[in-house]
Formats: structure tokens, C-alpha cells, sequence
């Protein structure tokens, strides 16, 4: 029985793409290795979008360098993903441990490849860079037997930020029929799913079209609330300020599977760098949204994206971020400071910041992000709230983790038995950004 290895890096998309191949190698009889020391094939599902990330997974390709030249000679490895389609001929040159490089169009080829040829793993070497004329989405995007489950709905991105690579290696944007979105829904409950999360690049700017009909992003959501009632908790990521519509956060609001939470990055709260990012809206319009969400729902959490340190960016710039961070209340965010990414428009522009004022500015960023997290959540200590229990706490073995309908981390001493299902806690404390709480 041949053995697998995958490792995946980055969003959730990967780990969809990952699950969707982990479950057709199981199909076709692989079996998953106890580590790659272990395997006839490792995987490595890459991510590009920032530097660190490559950085990151070039480590991991020296690892195997190693691993293949002292402890497992007949171990193939495959470079797969966003880093993977960059790349390319490259990687082959720079790291010859990499047996084939498989980039963001051609992962359907490979898995048949490889599922079909899974007794000589040499074929590997004869297998063609040849791309598809457009991304094809797999029947399930899930690997097991979890309550929990990725379901991408469309993908690429049309937007061309100027600082983002995601165009340039996920293509343009293309949108899942939504007869295989039902489909696939219809299969996860089927397996017992309570949690399912829609995904694209923008997921919010999905848009099937068949014949005359065109089906939106509102109207899908609207569908699926309706197809599927028996459906505990529907989430979706990531969505683009300027695909938000009053369509959206109704349907939202009118229908109660769909949790109480939204990820909408402003990336900045200059008008100016937001348009030398070619975000393609205003710090006021992006509040416009903030008080629509807030209205229609007024317990949604909202958590956002933010980049600082880009070219041209002023204190006073900072300052303007740091204001619509205040006025938005966000109740997280994910922080990071700007690193020119090659083939982007902005790489053709002067980087003047140095880099410890890029830290110096985001130290503050993080400073206040801390401070308003702490205020979002310390109005949840004592109220009780409806929760899916996901694990055994890394830290106590005799308590579990689970996450509310806000996407807010809590642990309370409780039964493994229970992973998987909705329970009732009260809120007792808060450690950090997670909750104490006891099982009522």
C-alpha cells in the first residue's frame, strides 16, 4: 500500500484543495504516512501571498533535501500551490529534491496521474507543466469525517490590488456552478457536518451565469438557507469591501444559519494609500458598510485585514488607520507590515520605509487592535452563548476548546465526547483572547 504526505501552508483554499486530494488518494487506495520519513510521496501545498510564507516553505524544502539523501532515497516530492505556479522552472533549478512542480491549474492532471500510476511513481518525472484553460473545482473539498467543512464556492481574483500576487497565480475570477455547490453541501450533511464555510479569493463577488439567469452572491446564500434548513452554521471568507451589498447583509440577517460574524479587510484607513493600493474604495465608504452590518445585526463580530508600511505611507496616514480601527470597533484583525512581492505593480515602486519603522508602525497598529478586542469581548463575560466544540485544549487535557457563532475562542471543562456538537456555556472569564466558561 503506497503512503502519502501532505503538508499545506497558508488559507483556507489550500486546505480545501489539500482535503479534496487527501480524499481521492484514500479512494484510490493510499494510505496516509505517520510522517514523511514514512512516505512513497510528500506534498507540499504552498502559499505566496507574502514573503515570509516562501520564506518559509524553502526551509521545509531543505528538509527534504536532507530527508531524501540519508533517510528515504525513494521518497517523490511534489511542490504544489500558489508558490508552485510563481515559480516554477525555478524551483526545479533551485532545489533539485523537488521531483515535480505542480501549479494552480494542474492539480486535477497530477491527482489522476498519481492515482492511476500509484505502483511507479517514476511516471512523476514525464509529467507535463501544461496548464488547463480554466481552474476546475473538485466534487468534495473534504478529507474526513469532521463536523467541519470548506466548500469553495468561486476562485481567482479580478482586482489586481497592487501589492497582491493572487492574480497573478490564481487567475481570474471564475464562479462554481451552484448545482455542484448543493451537491457537495448536500453530501457534508450527509456525513454529519455542523459548521460549513463557503470560500473564494472574494467569495462575495461570486456570480453564475447559465443562459439568461444569473445567480449572485445574496441570492446563492438565500438558496442554500432555504435548500438545506437542517444546516446548523454556515460561514463564509473572504469577502471585498466593494462587493458588499444591502442584499448581502439581509440575507445575512434574515436567516439565522448563517453565523454572526464577517471578515471584510479595509487594508488601510488612508484614502490615499487605499488608492495606490487600487483597493477601489474610501475609508467612508468602508464605514458605510461597517454601520450597515452593525445595523442590520447588531451583534455581528467583525474582523479585517490591515497593511502597513506601504510605499508613500505618511504618520499621518497611520494615524487616519488607526482612527477608522477605533470607529469600526473590529473585533480582530490580521496585522502585518508591507513586503514588495515581485510581479506586482507596486514592486516597481521605491520602498523608502526602513524597515524597523514599518515594526515601529505596526507595533502600534497591534497595540490598539489588542485594546479593542479586549473591550469586544469582556461584554461576553457572564452571558450565556450557543457553541460548536471543536477539541481538547493543547493546554489542559481536561478541557475542551470550542468557538461561538462570532468566531471567539473559549475552553470549559468538559467530556471529549462532546467534540463536534453544540453545547450551552456561560461565560465565566477572559485569558488573553480566550474565554473561560462553564458548560450550563
Amino acid at each position: 500500500m503506497q503512503k502519502y504526505w501532505i503538508e499545506t501552508y497558508g488559507c483556507q483554499m489550500n486546505k480545501a484543495e489539500s482535503d479534496a486530494i487527501i480524499r481521492q488518494l484514500k479512494h484510490a487506495g493510499w494510505k496516509e504516512a505517520s510522517g514523511p520519513e514514512d512516505a512513497d510521496i510528500a506534498v507540499i501545498n504552498t502559499c505566496s501571498v507574502r514573503e515570509t510564507a516562501e520564506e518559509r516553505i524553502e526551509g521545509r524544502l531543505g528538509f527534504y533535501g536532507f530527508l531524501k539523501s540519508k533517510r528515504n532515497s525513494h521518497l517523490k516530492l511534489a511542490l504544489m500551490g500558489c508558490m508552485a505556479e510563481r515559480l516554477k522552472e525555478e524551483i526545479i533549478e533551485r532545489f533539485p529534491q523537488v521531483d515535480v512542480v505542480v501549479g494552480t491549474f494542474n492539480k486535477k492532471k497530477f491527482v489522476e496521474l498519481l492515482t492511476s500510476n500509484k505502483e511507479d511513481l517514476t511516471l512523476l518525472h514525464d509529467f507535463l507543466l501544461t496548464e488547463q484553460d480554466e481552474y476546475s473545482f473538485e466534487k468534495i473539498h473534504h478529507s474526513d469525517s469532521a463536523y467541519k467543512a470548506f466548500v469553495p464556492i468561486m476562485h481567482g481574483c479580478n482586482n489586481f490590488c497592487s501589492y497582491c500576487i493572487v492574480p497573478y497565480v490564481r487567475g481570474r475570477e471564475i464562479s462554481r456552478n451552484p448545482s455542484d455547490i448543493f451537491k457537495e453541501i448536500e453530501t457534508l450533511l450527509n456525513d454529519g457536518v455542523k459548521e460549513i464555510t463557503l470560500l473564494g479569493q472574494n467569495v462575495n463577488s461570486y456570480r453564475y451565469t447559465e443562459g439568461s439567469k444569473t445567480l449572485d452572491f445574496a441570492s446563492l446564500l438565500n438558496k442554500i438557507c432555504e435548500k438545506f434548513p437542517e444546516l446548523p452554521w454556515l460561514r463564509f471568507l473572504t469577502s471585498h469591501p466593494k462587493d458588499l451589498s444591502q442584499d448581502i447583509v439581509d440575507v445575512m440577517a434574515e436567516n439565522r444559519a448563517i453565523c454572526r460574524h464577517i471578515h471584510l479587510p479595509v487594508q488601510h484607513g488612508s484614502d490615499d494609500i487605499l488608492k495606490r493600493m487600487n483597493r477601489r474604495y474610501t475609508s467612508s465608504h468602508y464605514m458605510s458598510l461597517i454601520y450597515m452590518l452593525r445595523k442590520a445585526m447588531p451583534d455581528i463580530s467583525i474582523t479585517t485585514d490591515i497593511l502597513i508600511g506601504f510605499p508613500g505611507e505618511t504618520e499621518d496616514d497611520v494615524e487616519m488607520t488607526l482612527s477608522l480601527m477605533r470607529e469600526a470597533g473590529f473585533s480582530d484583525s490580521y496585522m502585518y507590515y508591507y513586503n514588495p512581492r515581485k510581479g506586482t505593480k507596486a514592486y516597481e515602486w521605491e520602498d523608502t520605509i526602513p524597515i524597523e519603522e514599518k515594526k515601529h508602525r505596526l507595533a502600534k497598529v497591534i497595540e490598539l487592535q489588542k485594546e479593542l478586542s479586549y473591550n469586544w469581548r469582556k461584554k461576553k463575560i457572564g452571558k450565556r452563548l450557543g457553541v460548536l466544540v471543536e477539541s481538547v485544549s493543547k493546554k489542559d487535557a481536561r478541557e475542551l476548546l470550542a468557538r461561538t457563532e462570532q468566531d471567539e475562542m473559549l475552553v470549559f471543562a468538559g467530556d471529549k465526547s462532546k467534540i463536534g456538537d453544540f453545547t450551552t456555556v456561560e461565560i465565566l472569564s477572559l485569558e488573553g483572547n480566550t474565554f473561560k466558561a462553564r458548560e450550563v
